[in-house]
């Protein structure tokens, strides 16, 4: 979408449309572009799920009287009760509707609640909406930040808006942002609002960005996905609640008027949801990835015992050392800034191989961060008898720390337990320390991660240390790299994936959950309510196996078939002015010996390099399929 000062001109209109070819993988379905103001358009590539005949966008309403055609949207996501929402706008509005999808709901909802339309919408969403009545836009994304949304604020007045970063960039200058660079360095990942082009922005997740015709867009958020957890809470009553929330999540996840799958690890997160998806439909087509390397990599057998005991249909995607050199480049694009987790390469594979079957599929991403998943959040159990000493004591222990040798047993450990949570933790991958940081940035160590996580911490001050550290997962690490990466691996399939565990009702169990039952004080187990809700319908040997995800052999490829490759990227790389690039071909050369393993910081360089080849330099030309235009509407 574009809002400015300028008439809407064809030239302008032709721009727009060479910029929605770049996002043709979220759309194949149908195409359409629209001014609907003097200074006013809209373009849309719709990948048709709900009521496919219809719901075409941008959409108007109301469809009729005094005030018709007000509003007009444009919609990513989808809304789970948007049927509820209709029999209540019609019951107490009179509202009057065209078509049978959940986007006309949502403008009815806007027309009708206005922004309080907002805390009613159970799904996952960004969208823009104009209302010509008041000459004013507004564009949000859910609670979660499932659905992403950029925009750039340009100097001559104008505000674009799209759902990933590149139809922006020919709005933005090249210059990076060094303050996302150096965030980028310590948390693998680039925070939200920033992103590495200094003009482009996120609206954060649960973010409202609202701008009056000819005025300054103005950005808040209208919610935060907050954890109140009941320190009374009964087990077997949260046990049962969750359990009832999560079939409930499920059998609205699947509606669609289109097929629908489920992705498939060995962990309990995606094998409940697949249990639960066969229930509702038996024979339901699975999709798991895994590598032609060492066993240790592969889940693939684990999946398959899961699929054969839940009756579901099983498709593995096996990835090559040769086609992740080929992929690495385009999944980059695709994500616009560097994420340095290397699951996205199987993730993306498996999404292609998904997309040969399947429009939708569900995932199970965020049970981790709202169940208590991570095996970091058994650390405040960990360094308690430390962190319980007085000052002096830790001081000492502190400097103890500080003496003894790098690599040291028990070093680590004090370092962490008389370091306060706020100075030591920012999500659950730490991988390069402030001093390797400062060695690889030219120009200095940066900025810590404080700058985007103190807010958090004084928001949480009133949580427990587990609770704080899921607070802290929830508004960055679930944002800018779990869902980050499900959204644009997925979408660049035109897969349309969906999260059951990130939805109103399981949340209002989950986020009720104490400490103890997600990670209780003796043994190891992780997201204990959660493994407690699922048995019985979850094959057994699920219940407590512990968490893989998709791991990937990024340390044999980097000392193997990627080495070479991965000298060559950084000898030809012309971030050199950015970071340390003979530091980079140093932790290479001690990986390929078995010196050390750097396997993730080697992943960092390499993946800002190939970004940096991509979106700064020009040097690494990504082989895109042609877009497929559909029908186009001018206005």
């Amino acid at each position: 979408m574009y809002t400015g000062n300028d008439i809407i001109t064809a030239e302008l209109l032709g721009a727009m449309e060479r910029q929605l070819g770049l996002i043709d993988h979220r759309g194949p379905d149908d195409m359409a572009l629209e001014r609907i103001a003097p200074g006013v358009a809209v373009g849309f590539r719709r990948l048709a799920i709900i009521d496919r005949q219809g719901s075409r966008q941008p959409l108007s309403y109301p469809p009729s009287g005094p005030e018709a055609g007000r509003w007009t949207l444009v919609f990513n996501g989808e809304i789970y009760n948007f049927e509820a929402l209709r029999e209540e706008l019609i019951r107490q509005h009179g509202a009057v509707f065209a078509t049978d999808g959940d986007s006309e709901v949502l403008a009815a909802a806007f027309h009708h609640w206005g922004e309080a339309a907002l805390e009613r919408l159970r799904g996952m969403f960004a969208f823009a909406i104009w209302d010509s009545g008041t000459e004013t836009l507004y564009a949000a994304r859910d609670p979660f930040g499932i659905k992403p949304l950029y925009y750039v604020d340009t100097l001559d007045g104008g505000l674009w808006l799209a759902s990933e970063k590149a139809p922006l960039l020919p709005q933005a200058s090249r210059e990076l942002d060094p303050t996302a660079l150096s965030l980028y360095l310590t948390m693998q990942y680039v925070p939200e609002p920033y992103t590495m082009h200094r003009d482009v922005r996120r609206l954060p997740a649960g973010g409202l960005l609202i701008r009056r015709f000819g005025g300054a867009p103005v950005v808040r958020r209208y919610t935060r996905a907050w954890l109140r957890p009941d320190p009374a809470a009964d087990e077997a009553a949260v046990v049962a609640d969750l359990r009832e929330a999560l079939r409930d999540s499920v059998r609205a996840h699947m509606r669609a008027d289109v097929p629908v799958g489920a992705f498939l690890s060995s962990g309990i997160d995606s094998t409940a949801i697949v249990a639960l998806a066969a229930e509702l439909h038996p024979r339901l087509q699975a999709f798991t990835a895994g590598f032609d390397t060492a066993t240790a990599f592969s889940e693939l057998e684990i999946a398959e015992r899961s699929a054969a005991q839940l009756g579901v249909d099983l498709h593995p995607a096996v990835v090559r050392p040769d086609q992740v050199m080929e992929a690495l480049p385009r999944i980059i694009w695709h994500l616009g800034d560097p994420v340095a987790d290397p699951s996205i390469v199987p993730l993306y594979f498996l999404a292609r191989t998904a997309a040969e079957h399947v429009t939708v599929v569900l995932s199970g991403e965020g049970a981790d961060e709202l169940a208590g998943g991570y095996t970091i959040y058994r650390e405040p159990h960990s360094v308690a008898p430390v962190a319980r000493l007085g000052d002096p004591l830790q001081r000492g222990l502190r400097a103890l720390a500080r003496a003894m040798p790098d690599g040291m047993r028990g070093k680590s450990y004090l370092q962490r337990a008389t370091t306060p949570m706020p100075d030591r933790y920012f999500g659950n991958a730490r991988i390069l320390t402030d001093d390797e940081k400062a060695r690889i940035l030219r120009g200095g160590p940066g900025i810590g991660h404080q700058h985007v996580t103190a807010s958090l911490y004084a928001e949480a001050v009133a949580l427990d240390p587990v609770a704080t550290m899921q607070h802290i997962d929830i508004n960055t690490w679930l944002t800018g790299d779990i869902l980050t990466k499900a959204d644009r691996m997925s979408m660049a399939h035109s897969l349309e994936l969906r999260v059951p565990f990130l939805d109103r009702r399981v949340f209002e169990v989950l986020s009720r959950l104490p400490s103890r039952l997600k990670v209780p004080d003796r043994g190891r187990t992780t997201k204990y309510a959660l493994r407690r809700a699922v048995a019985g319908i979850v094959p057994d040997f699920i219940v407590d196996r512990p968490k893989l995800g998709f791991p990937t052999p990024a340390r044999r490829w980097l000392r193997a078939e990627l080495a070479e490759w991965a000298h060559h990227v950084f000898s030809t790389s012309g971030a050199g002015h950015l970071i340390d690039l003979n530091y980079a071909h140093a932790l290479l050369a001690a990986h390929e010996k078995a010196e050390a393993d750097h396997a993730r910081k080697l992943w960092i360089l390499l993946t800002f390099c190939l970004w940096h080849g991509i979106f700064v330099d020009g040097t690494i030309t990504v082989t895109r399929q042609e877009p497929r235009v559909g029908p186009m509407l001018t206005g």
